[in-house]
């Protein structure tokens, strides 16, 4: 795998996201109809991988993101510092009345056969001011970075953030970096502001600079326009239609050498049946299949996404990089919040066979 991806061995960061990072307000089991209170979440897919990468399996990662300098802002970077994530901040002035913003995520947990809302308020967010020439990537790469990540959710917020994560991904090649990208193809998002076809264009500019690609069938059929399978699941954890179009993809971004996702059959908000795959440089791996009794299903998918890449930058082979991010998108869902609460040793446990037996 190390020489299929070709991971450099060493560089003062280990992992490094590009993207926008939000608050979430959790009013846990109540609809935000009857909140009275609520918990907040720090988070973001991209800053989530990053988080988790840093404080469960103890790399050093980073984050360039928008940082606006009002009690939020202050609120959000706590909780940067206390992950172990060291950002790369551009900083943004807030006017006292309009913003700019940090963005919020409202989302309550559901419970059993009611399913969990999530709504939004971006509006004048400053990530989504965003552009090229806001990072200095030189010096931040000049260092060594041996993985670059970022996410399709950041590349949505507006016409100038698909450009920044161009010119990251370009710098990152330029430095030797592996880099990644979650498809997480949001319609809502593109829809403000060019649609679907605008999604395929910004996304497939983005992609031809991508070594892995997390999404699943879904995302690689909106955001990279791909035409629409025969293949059927039978269930949502049969993965035939993710695989049948792995082909068309690879065919597309020749560039691309691996692929991952993962698979959840949802029984209630609460019990969900789940497996992940991935497709490492024409060879097909699926993790094992657990029954989770889910406490926060928010950042699972980001959770699995740190395993894998934990798995593939410590030089584990493809098939137990897969079963190393299982495990800890398992793990997440167990705790509340979008980043993880988990231990490395706890993961590497779950994936060689762990059970839930008390620890003492």
């Amino acid at each position: 795998m190390q020489s299929l991806l070709n991971i450099r061995p060493d560089g003062a960061l280990d992992f490094l996201s590009l993207g926008a990072l939000v608050h979430r307000l959790d009013p846990g089991i109540v609809p935000f109809r009857k909140a009275t209170q609520c918990a907040i979440h720090v988070s973001g897919g991209e800053f989530n991988v990053a988080a988790n990468l840093a404080d469960c399996f103890r790399l050093n990662a980073g984050i360039a993101t928008a940082m606006v300098d009002y009690p939020i802002g202050d609120l959000i970077a706590e909780r940067v510092r206390a992950m172990g994530v060291r950002p790369f901040y551009k900083r943004f002035a807030h006017n006292g009345v309009t913003g700019p913003n940090m963005a919020t995520v409202y989302s309550d947990q559901g419970h059993g056969v009611r399913a969990p809302v999530v709504f939004y308020n971006r509006a004048n967010e400053a990530a989504a001011q965003l552009k090229p020439g806001d990072f200095d990537w030189a010096s931040i790469f000049g260092a060594g970075v041996r993985w670059f990540h970022s996410g399709g959710i950041f590349a949505a917020l507006s016409e100038t953030t698909g450009e920044l994560i161009i010119e990251g991904m370009k710098a990152a090649k330029a430095a030797g970096a592996i880099t990644s990208f979650d498809l997480n193809y949001r319609q809502k998002l593109w829809d403000l502001w060019g649609g679907p076809s605008r999604a395929v264009g910004v996304l497939a500019r983005i992609v031809e600079h991508v070594d892995v690609l997390v999404g699943n069938e879904e995302d690689l059929q909106k955001g990279l326009g791909l035409p629409g399978q025969d293949v059927q699941s039978a269930s949502k954890l049969d993965p035939s239609a993710f695989f049948a179009i792995i082909e068309q993809a690879v065919k597309k971004f020749p560039n691309v050498k691996a692929v991952a996702t993962t698979l959840r059959e949802v029984h209630s908000t609460n019990r969900h049946t789940w497996s992940a795959v991935a497709w490492v440089g024409g060879k097909a791996y699926q993790a094992p299949t657990c029954e989770l009794d889910v406490v926060d299903r928010v950042g699972g998918g980001d959770g699995y996404a740190a395993g894998f890449f934990y798995g593939l930058l410590s030089g584990a082979d493809p098939g137990e990089a897969v079963k190393l991010g299982w495990a800890h998108g398992a793990l997440l869902t167990t705790f509340p919040g979008d980043t993880t609460m988990a231990t490395v040793e706890q993961v590497k446990a779950f994936a060689a066979g762990g059970s839930a037996r008390i620890q003492r």
